[in-house]
């Protein structure tokens, strides 16, 4: 938007944010969500620290002040989520989790008396879903996106031959996590506001790991163990709320259950389909015509609309419908197949499997030579990685593709990375 009335602090801490892989376009509606949650002051402090964890002797030295200021600064916004905390190595870290998945959804997943949660929920729908830049960016831009889609578990048959991999089931997910946090659904809360929400379980979003382990300590979260996180999954299933969670095979630090009517991810992917907003899981729904009855349960229930009705040529039944999916839109969720009451809905491997990121490392480095925007991973400034953080990302970067390799090479502007990804590449 032009002539924007943001604030220098703002407008500093939107540059920072737009160093992440997913960033955050400059709007007065941006500037107006970050005045609500936090000050001024406070969003040019966040604005100068690193992008890796850092501890409070880092941000003392950063702000240039005392350690014991900056912890109470540091706590303060720990306390409201606009800064995650963790233990690592016996040392206390703090970290800046990108908007989103990050404090945006932080902010509504409970009820706050702090904050005027409806005046958010109206400045996030009309920076997120009428401006369209931001959903854009996060969504649309590069190839590897955010967030993924698990397969519905029970949608396979136990019987069955299809092989699915322990980091395709959200069930794994929830069994293995060390730690694992329940809260409100941001998007629906977000919609309850706005008196758009549907009627689908509320406390149902899920986080895990050292995510879960700080919302929870702050009370943004209720733990939550691995049976009680089962039973949350099948109640997701019988609402038929679809799992979406991070693009990762390890690590996995959030599952959202979404309705197609209220989060944002299944909004870009009915808006952007042909893009593919959202990673697919490997399987795909597969229609037994002559068994279909046309009655549209299918259609009603997809939250991505990817199944419609059309004319099954049927000159004896000239009006008479089946099921048609369209293949680039479906999310390979299988919500169609649990409502189908001829049951001619079976889900089958894709033909080319939707390839996974490893770690939140790999997800980073490929979203960001994607974006144009590795250079801000490797050499911020701020963050002054240390030689595991820089081999972890080189590490990544080198095992790519050839292609994804010479995008790399083309934004580092350095001779010696440049030269090493040549070199271990065999260009």
């Amino acid at each position: 938007m032009a002539h924007l009335t943001a604030r220098q602090g703002f407008a500093e801490l939107t540059n920072r944010l737009n160093r992440f892989p997913q960033g955050a376009p400059p709007s007065e509606y941006l500037y107006k969500i970050l005045s609500v949650l936090m000050s001024e002051k406070e969003a040019s402090l966040i604005a100068l620290l690193p992008i890796k964890p850092f501890t409070s002797k880092k941000a003392a030295g950063i702000w240039k002040i005392s350690e014991v200021k900056a912890v109470r600064i540091l706590e303060s916004l720990a306390d409201r989520v606009l800064l995650l905390d963790m233990t690592i190595k016996g040392e206390k870290h703090y970290v800046l989790p990108p908007p989103m998945a990050g404090f945006f959804e932080f902010s509504m997943m409970r009820t706050r008396g702090d904050i005027d949660q409806k005046l958010l929920s109206e400045l996030f729908y009309q920076y997120i879903t009428v401006e369209e830049d931001f959903i854009k960016a996060l969504f649309v831009n590069g190839e590897t996106q955010l967030g993924r889609t698990f397969v519905n578990e029970d949608t396979i048959p136990r019987d069955s031959d299809l092989f699915v991999y322990d980091y395709e089931k959200a069930s794994k997910v929830i069994e293995t996590a060390e730690h694992m946090g329940v809260s409100m659904c941001y998007c629906r809360h977000k919609m309850q506001h706005l008196g758009k929400n549907c009627d689908a379980p509320m406390d149902i979003c899920m986080t895990f790991g050292t995510v879960a382990d700080s919302l929870i300590r702050h009370g943004f979260a209720r733990r939550v163990d691995a049976n009680e996180g089962l039973e949350l999954l099948a109640e997701a299933y019988e609402n038929n709320l679809v799992q979406f969670g991070e693009n990762v095979q390890h690590e996995v630090s959030f599952i959202c259950n979404c309705c197609g009517c209220c989060c944002e991810a299944m909004i870009a992917a009915r808006k952007f389909g042909l893009m593919n907003p959202v990673h697919t899981s490997n399987f795909m729904p597969e229609i037994v015509h002559n068994d279909c009855t046309g009655c549209g349960k299918c259609v009603e229930v997809c939250p991505v609309e990817a199944m419609s009705l059309v004319s099954a040529n049927n000159p004896v039944k000239p009006r008479y419908k089946k099921a048609d999916i369209d293949e680039d839109r479906c999310l390979g969720c299988g919500v169609c197949v649990r409502v189908c009451p001829a049951q001619c809905i079976n889900m089958e491997p894709r033909k080319k499997r939707v390839i996974t990121p490893v770690n939140s490392v790999h997800k980073a480095v490929m979203m960001s030579i994607e974006r144009g925007g590795l250079e801000h991973l490797i050499f911020d400034n701020r963050a002054l990685f240390s030689h595991r953080a820089m081999a972890a990302i080189m590490g990544s970067v080198l095992k790519l593709p050839p292609v994804k390799k010479v995008l790399a090479a083309e934004q580092i502007k350095s001779r010696y990375l440049g030269r090493l990804i040549e070199k271990k590449s065999g260009l």
